[in-house]
């Protein structure tokens, strides 16, 4: 009787499918983690602008009229649309500024949103 060194055809295929679960598992999680650290720069971001953009609002010398504007900027290494809306309030020496902040991507056209910030600012 010959004694046989090594794995059986069934062993080899066993090892295989538990390496192929482990594997998927691992990209599964590297991608959401990929996917949170990018919503959580791009919230980051869009705070960042949307909170500028507000005190931009407060440092100036009178209250701003009731409108909205609609720009487009570059920060950091993307293009974002900052959407800025003062609206009247019960006081009229007061105004609500909602800042929306929205992050464009390369395969659509419009911007997908990420953050809204509201403030209010009144006259000095």
């Amino acid at each position: 009787m010959r004694k046989h060194n090594g794995f059986t055809l069934i062993e080899v295929l066993v090892a295989l499918l538990v390496f192929g679960l482990i594997a998927s598992a691992a990209a599964q999680v590297g991608s959401q983690y990929i996917g949170s650290y990018e919503r959580v720069r791009d919230k980051t971001l869009a705070a960042w602008m949307a909170d500028n953009r507000i005190n931009e609002l407060r440092l100036e010398k009178e209250l701003p009229g009731i409108s909205e504007n609609t720009r487009d900027t570059e920060y950091g290494p993307y293009r974002w649309q900052v959407t800025t809306r003062v609206l009247a309030t019960e006081d009229p020496t007061m105004r609500r500024i909602e800042v929306t902040v929205a992050r464009y991507t390369s395969n659509s056209s419009e911007p997908a949103p990420v953050h809204t910030l509201s403030a209010f600012v009144g006259e000095n």
